[in-house]
């Protein structure tokens, strides 16, 4: 197949062609449009570039082993990137030994109201960087797959295996903590 013809097509196509077709080379345009982006969101949790790049082929082997369980209810790029949150969650949670529940209540903050949220307008880019760095890596994936990726609560859910309301109630969290970190780290004037 000229390769002109495969940009054309959609990734769901060429999941449902490698399965029903056997055409397993076709993988290789997958891997092409997604390794840097996979890269990309390893290397934001775990800041080490050849490290990122392992784990962006470990995860690209590991869903192209898991493409015939792809179900199409969900875009490939999301169900790609759930792997890739899973797995560098997974990482972080082995190498620093951290469980939510318990660092969650070893890290307690004060309730904050719902309005000083608007607070963040004037959180710069690079602080948002070094907040997000001290959070929790489950928080920091649930923020980052609600604003940057856009995906529902049910997605998150599904990719962190919890509840919606569970997803509802750590973003809540997660924003307080944001909040919170902002007004104690940053905003000090």
């Amino acid at each position: 197949m000229v390769k002109e013809k495969l940009a054309g097509i959609d990734d769901e196509e060429l999941v449902r062609r490698i399965i029903a077709e056997n055409k397993t080379a076709l993988f290789e345009e997958l891997y092409k449009r997604y390794y840097l982006k996979v890269v990309d969101k390893c290397y934001s949790f775990i800041k080490n570039r050849d490290q990122a790049e392992d784990f962006a082929n470990d995860i690209l082997s590991k869903a192209y082993e898991k493409l015939p369980g792809f179900k199409r209810n969900a875009r490939f790029s999301s169900w790609l990137y759930a792997i890739t949150y899973n797995y560098s969650i997974d990482y972080l949670r082995h190498k620093k030994k951290l469980h939510y529940p318990n660092w969650n209540s070893e890290n307690e903050i004060p309730d904050i109201p719902d309005e000083d949220e608007a607070d963040l307008e004037s959180l710069s880019y690079e602080n948002l960087l070094k907040i997000l760095e001290m959070i929790h890596p489950e928080e920091k994936a649930l923020l980052l797959m609600k604003y940057q990726d856009n995906l529902p609560g049910k997605h998150i859910a599904q990719t962190l295996q919890i509840s919606e309301d569970a997803v509802k109630m750590r973003l809540k969290r997660a924003r307080t903590r944001v909040v919170y970190l902002f007004q104690t780290e940053f905003k000090k004037e």
